[in-house]
C-alpha cells in the first residue's frame, strides 16, 4: 500500500507516511493566488495532552504489551509525554530515511525532535492565549482538500491514515495546530514587516540589471542558536562547537546528518537545505559568506543575531528566469468552474459532472457563466467564475498550463490543481505594455519573502527564550 502524498502541502508532517497540512494562506479556494513559499517552517507537533493525561495513558511498546507513559518535558503549564516524543521520533526517522539522510545517534535525534515539539507547543500556546482560533469548518475543508490531493475521498483517506497507525482525530488536531501557527506567524511576523518605497525602487533597479550571469543558490545550513541572555562563556562554547562541526563537514562528514543532529533551524530534518533561492531572497550575511566558495564547499562561519551558521553551498544555477520581467506581459482574462472530491462526489463522478457541464456549454449552447453560478464551489461563482485579468504566475502551474493552451472562447477538459478540479474558459487576451503596478507588487512580495524567514527565525528564538521549559528526558 503506498503512503499518502502530501508534498504539495505547505508543511510536511510525516506520520508513518508522508502526511501534511495546508497553511492558512493556502485555504483560499480560488486558484487566483499561488500557495505561498513554505521554506523555513517547522513541522507541527501532535496535539498536546493535558497534565491529567500525562502519566496515565498506556501505550503499546511494539511487542503487544502496554507501557505507562511518562513526562519528558514541561512547556509552561503543559507536558510533553514519552509517547508523543516516540511518535515524533518515528516521524523524523521516516522523513530522514525517505531523503536518504543517515540517521543521527538516537539520543541526539531524540533531543532534536523534543526541541521542535517544545517550539511548536510554545507557538500553539501563544496563539491560544492571544485569541487565535480555527473553527471546525476550516479544519474539515482543509482535511478534505488533503484527501483530494491524494486522490481519495474522505472515508478512504481516513482508512488509509488508520491503516498506517495514525489516529484521524489526532491528524485533524495536527491540521488545526498547523493552521493556527500559520495565522500566528502572519500576525506576529509577516504583518509587521515594513517595505519602504525606496526598497522597492532599489529592488526594481537591481532586477533591471540581472544579466545572463545572475545566479541562484542552493544552500544548506546548520544553526547553533544563541539565547538572548547567553553569557560570554556560553557563546564561546557555541562558537567552538560551530568550528568543530564546520571542520567535520570540511573533512567529509555527511552535512545532512550533522544538520539533523545539531541544527536548531526548522529545516534540520531536511538535511538543512533551504532550497533554491536567488541572492535577493537570502540574508546578506549568507550571500557574502558564499561568494568565494564553490558548490560542495563549506563557507566561513556566519555570526548573526540568532546564532552561528555553518553554510554549505550545494549548488548554483542561472537565475535569469526568476527575475521580475519589466517589459510587456501577456494577460489572460479567464473564468472557471471548480468542483472538489467529497463523500458524495468521488473523483470519477466529479469528472463525469465536469465533462457534462463542458458538453452543455460547448454543444448545448448554455452560458458558461450561468453554469459557474449554479455549480462552481469557488468564491468566484457569484461572478460567473470570473477571475479577472491574470498575469503569468498568478495561478498555480497546473491551472496556468491548461489556461495558456486555450484560445479565446475555448473551454478546457477537466483540469486538476491543488484546489480541486476545474473547467477553464479563456475569454480574451491582451498585452500590458507597461505593467508598473504589477512589477511593484512583485517587488514587494519578493522583499517580504526575503525578510520573512529572518524575522520569523528571530521571533521563534525570542519566543523560545521566554518559554518556561523543564526537561525530564533523562529521568527514569
Amino acid at each position: 500500500m503506498s503512503s499518502i502524498d502530501a508534498r504539495p502541502l505547505a508543511r510536511v508532517l510525516f506520520l508513518a507516511a508522508a502526511l501534511g497540512a495546508l497553511p492558512a494562506a493556502a485555504l483560499a479556494q480560488s486558484p487566483r493566488l499561488r500557495p505561498p513559499s513554505t521554506s523555513g517552517l517547522a513541522a507541527p507537533a501532535p496535539a498536546a495532552p493535558t497534565a491529567a493525561q500525562s502519566d496515565a495513558k498506556p501505550a503499546a511498546d511494539g511487542r503487544g504489551t502496554r507501557t505507562l507513559d511518562r513526562i519528558v518535558a514541561v512547556v509552561n503549564e503543559e507536558v510533553v509525554t514519552a509517547n508523543e516524543l516516540q511518535l515524533r521520533m518515528s516521524v523524523a526517522e521516516q522523513q530522514l530515511k525517505r531523503q536518504n539522510i543517515p540517521l543521527p545517534a538516537r539520543d541526539v535525534l531524540q533531543r532534536q525532535v523534543l526541541e521542535r515539539i517544545i517550539i511548536d507547543r510554545a507557538q500553539v500556546q501563544l496563539a491560544r492565549e492571544s485569541g487565535v482560533r480555527v473553527d471546525d469548518a476550516t479544519v474539515n475543508a482543509t482535511v478534505a482538500r488533503i484527501a483530494e490531493q491524494n486522490r481519495l475521498d474522505l472515508p478512504q483517506f481516513r482508512a488509509r491514515l488508520e491503516s498506517e497507525g495514525v489516529s484521524f482525530a489526532r491528524f485533524r488536531e495536527d491540521v488545526r495546530d498547523d493552521i493556527i501557527m500559520s495565522r500566528l506567524r502572519d500576525r506576529e511576523v509577516d504583518s509587521r514587516m515594513q517595505i519602504t518605497e525606496a526598497e522597492v525602487e532599489n529592488f526594481l533597479a537591481e532586477q533591471t540589471g540581472v544579466a545572463a550571469g545572475a545566479i541562484e543558490y542552493n544552500i544548506a545550513q546548520i544553526l547553533l542558536r544563541v539565547p538572548d541572555n547567553a553569557g560570554t562563556d556560553r557563546i564561546d562554547v557555541l562558537r567552538k562547537q560551530a568550528e568543530d562541526l564546520a571542520a567535520q563537514a570540511r573533512s567529509g562528514a555527511d552535512f545532512a546528518r550533522l544538520a539533523a543532529s545539531y541544527s536548531a533551524a526548522p529545516e534540520a530534518l531536511k538535511g538543512g537545505e533551504l532550497g533554491w533561492r536567488s541572492a535577493d531572497r537570502l540574508p546578506t550575511l549568507f550571500v557574502d559568506a558564499i561568494k568565494t566558495i564553490k558548490p560542495g564547499q563549506i563557507a566561513p562561519i556566519v555570526r548573526s543575531p540568532g546564532g552561528f551558521h555553518i553554510l554549505k553551498l550545494t549548488g548554483s544555477r542561472n537565475a535569469v528566469e526568476s527575475r521580475i520581467t519589466t517589459g510587456p506581459l501577456q494577460q489572460t482574462r479567464a473564468r472557471h468552474i471548480l468542483l472538489r472530491v467529497s463523500d458524495l462526489t468521488p473523483e470519477p463522478e466529479l469528472r463525469r459532472r465536469l465533462t457534462d457541464l463542458r458538453e452543455r456549454a460547448t454543444k448545448g449552447g448554455q452560458d458558461f457563466g450561468s453554469l459557474a453560478r449554479l455549480h462552481s464551489l469557488d468564491q468566484s461563482s457569484t461572478r460567473g467564475g470570473e477571475l479577472g485579468w491574470l498575469y503569468p504566475g498568478d495561478t498555480v502551474p497546473e491551472f496556468e498550463r491548461a489556461m495558456d493552451a486555450l484560445k479565446p472562447g475555448e473551454i478546457s477538459e477537466p483540469v486538476q490543481s491543488p484546489f480541486g478540479w476545474h473547467l477553464i474558459q479563456v475569454l480574451e487576451r491582451r498585452t500590458d505594455e507597461s505593467p508598473v503596478e504589477r512589477n511593484r507588487l512583485a517587488a514587494r512580495m519578493a522583499l517580504r519573502e526575503r525578510k520573512s524567514d529572518e524575522a520569523y527565525q528571530e521571533w521563534l528564538r525570542q519566543l523560545r527564550d521566554r518559554t518556561y521549559v523543564e526537561l525530564r528526558l533523562d529521568e527514569a
